[in-house]
């Protein structure tokens, strides 16, 4: 049952902060990240007891003695705190039997910090300050999923914990939510990764981590630990568990012995703030371009302190950060957009919007690509599995420097990744497919790459990057999307309004959906634009209006004999034809908004225009 916490508190405080060696802290008189910093070095070098002795730790770690005080194993995963445990664990006899089909069948240890995410290394695959004894169906459910707050629950275990829909502002993956009375307890086991593996953490690919060494987390992670830390204060639980693996590590969580130091290093508020902050005001556009916005505003104020700035166009949320600046990328050529900002504290207390404005960004003019981009994706039945890429930039690129990499059913890491090469000429199309394609999709002597590598083997939840130099330049699906499909038993090719490479996935505004195992346009040559757009008959043939209206007309002078015209996308798909016609109007009602490439052959002359379809 439930016990008082608050007799056990005052109790077990007195206990167990007796047991802090003394002078253990006395280095730690900084504060911020100085502090952090301090006590790295405090609680760096601990005795590695190896993965097999975590399960010796457990044994006076993880022992129920606070609520129903029976000496089992207590598992935050499990545990009811207020009644009956759904079931029991009895520490070395139902530890890593092997299966876990029901909840309740056996135990085994739960790294609260996946150990994929530091490849399962030493010392920290070991560390019990962060790896907890739980249910290993549970366990499996959580997976490698960031901790959160659940906005809809998929899966909720026995006791409560879930795992769904993220509710954490900024994140769109799949979570897991342990019960309140353990969010301060895991809140604490990040706090002291992420100050124990100060030296390194920083080279970790995380949903939680910023990729910094200071912060560690991202802002809004960040916020929702914070929140949970205050929420849920350290237990006499906690305290003893400190102790016991001091015992056999010699080393301490030190926001166990000293919570205050989680506001110290990284802010924070008390717990029962419900006031929130200023709403921004002062919104402006300082720039824009065809794919992005950058905003300024003035900052807010908030009775303890303004932690972030969650910035929202046409209602749907694009970043948070913490300045009061940002830049919007991946959004749509000649597209309005209506923007506002709110401003957040520690506690989750969100101020109202901004003031409105309405940005509409520029046209993409000629239509120069700034990179390469994906401009088809095929994930057909079977094997039937290719990328293509587009050099769209105006010049040659050398492939040296790009490498292809898939997330798998959207959590973990990327993968190595596929690295290109040769030189893509621009106007051309580079191909991978997987070596075991069907001939009757796609013939594999035709590709620029046939493989089995890994980044050849997606399905519909496994999104797939484009990298160049190491950093992502353009995705097709959503980074730690979750297990959801994005793309399943279907060939995407890349609409004519995106020209330039996004690290956002947009499926309706950039890409058009075909059936599956449709092939017949993989590798389907690029228009080439001549350097002068109006070559060869240029003085004989010219296009009237800019067809926006969905009609032009061509040059008279040109159809007192036969013609043909050919139209092509951006990306190089083919989506007009007309043979042999002397009739001088043409008729685009049925293109898309875009930026088309119009070929005009009149014998053995050719003439190449440019047009914007409005």
């Amino acid at each position: 049952m439930k016990k008082n916490y608050f007799l056990l508190l005052l109790m077990f405080t007195a206990i167990g902060f007796a047991q802090i060696p003394s002078g253990y802290y006395s280095t730690a008189t900084g504060t911020g990240y100085t502090l952090k910093t301090q006590l790295y070095n405090i609680i760096k070098g601990h005795t590695d007891n190896g993965y097999a002795g975590l399960y010796t730790t457990y044994q006076t770690s993880d022992v129920d003695n606070f609520y129903e005080n029976d000496g089992t194993v207590l598992d935050m995963y499990s545990e009811n705190p207020s009644g009956t445990d759904p079931y029991t664990y009895t520490t070395g006899t139902t530890q890593r039997c092997g299966s876990y089909s029901v909840e309740g069948d056996c135990y085994n240890r739960e790294h609260i910090i996946p150990q994929s995410v530091f490849n399962e290394q030493s010392p920290m695959v070991a560390d019990a300050h962060f790896i907890t004894p739980t249910d290993g169906k549970v366990n499996g459910i959580r997976s490698n999923y960031p901790h959160g707050n659940v906005s809809s629950a998929t899966y909720t275990s026995q006791n409560g914990s879930k795992l769904g829909s993220s509710a954490v502002s900024g994140y769109s993956g799949t979570v897991f939510e342990p019960i309140n009375d353990f969010k301060g307890d895991i809140a604490r086991m990040y706090f002291y990764f992420a100050t124990r593996y100060e030296n390194t953490v920083a080279g970790y690919s995380y949903a939680m981590f910023n990729g910094s060494s200071n912060q560690v987390f991202t802002t809004a992670f960040l916020n929702m630990l914070l929140a949970w830390h205050a929420q849920d204060p350290v237990s006499a639980r906690e305290i003893a568990r400190n102790n016991a693996i001091y015992s056999r590590q010699n080393n301490r969580n030190p926001f166990i012995d000293h919570p205050e130091y989680v506001n110290q290093i990284w802010g924070g508020t008390p717990s029962g703030d419900t006031q929130a902050p200023t709403a921004p005001t002062s919104l402006a556009s300082t720039s824009k371009t065809a794919t992005s916005i950058t905003l300024s505003w003035t900052a807010s104020t908030d009775n303890v302190a303004v932690t972030g700035y969650d910035v929202y166009a046409n209602s749907v949320l694009k970043t948070t950060v913490s300045s009061t600046n940002t830049t919007i990328t991946g959004l749509t050529a000649s597209t309005a957009y209506s923007i506002y900002v709110k401003a957040k504290d520690a506690a989750g207390n969100a101020s109202a919007s901004s003031n409105t404005i309405s940005v509409t960004t520029d046209s993409s003019g000629t239509g120069t690509a700034t990179d390469l981009l994906f401009s088809e994706y095929i994930e057909g039945s079977g094997n039937n599995k290719a990328l293509e890429i587009a050099n769209n930039t105006g010049a040659s690129v050398n492939l040296s420097a790009y490498t292809i990499k898939k997330q798998t059913n959207g959590a973990g890491s990327w993968s190595t990744g596929l690295a290109l090469s040769g030189t893509l000429t621009t106007g051309s199309k580079f191909v991978i497919v997987n070596s075991s394609m069907s001939s009757s999709c796609f013939s594999t002597s035709a590709a620029n790459i046939s493989t089995t590598a890994t980044e050849l083997t997606f399905n519909g939840n496994d999104a797939v990057g484009l990298f160049k130099n190491g950093v992502l330049i353009d995705i097709i699906g959503t980074f730690n999307g979750g297990t959801a499909n994005f793309a399943i038993d279907v060939t995407l090719r890349r609409k004519s309004t995106v020209t330039s490479p996004s690290t956002t996935f947009n499926l309706s505004a950039q890409w058009d959906s075909y059936s599956q195992d449709t092939c017949n346009n993989l590798a389907s040559k690029m228009v080439q634009t001549p350097e002068i757009e109006e070559e060869v008959i240029a003085d004989e043939i010219a296009i009237y209006p800019n067809p926006s209206n969905g009609n032009f007309n061509i040059q008279p002078g040109i159809v007192n004999s036969p013609y043909s015209i050919e139209i092509f996308s951006f990306s190089g798909q083919k989506v007009f034809e007309q043979q042999n016609t002397t009739s001088p109007e043409v008729s685009v009602h049925n293109l898309p908004t875009g930026i088309y490439i119009i070929k005009i052959i009149k014998g053995e002359k050719t003439a190449f225009k440019k047009v914007i379809i409005n």
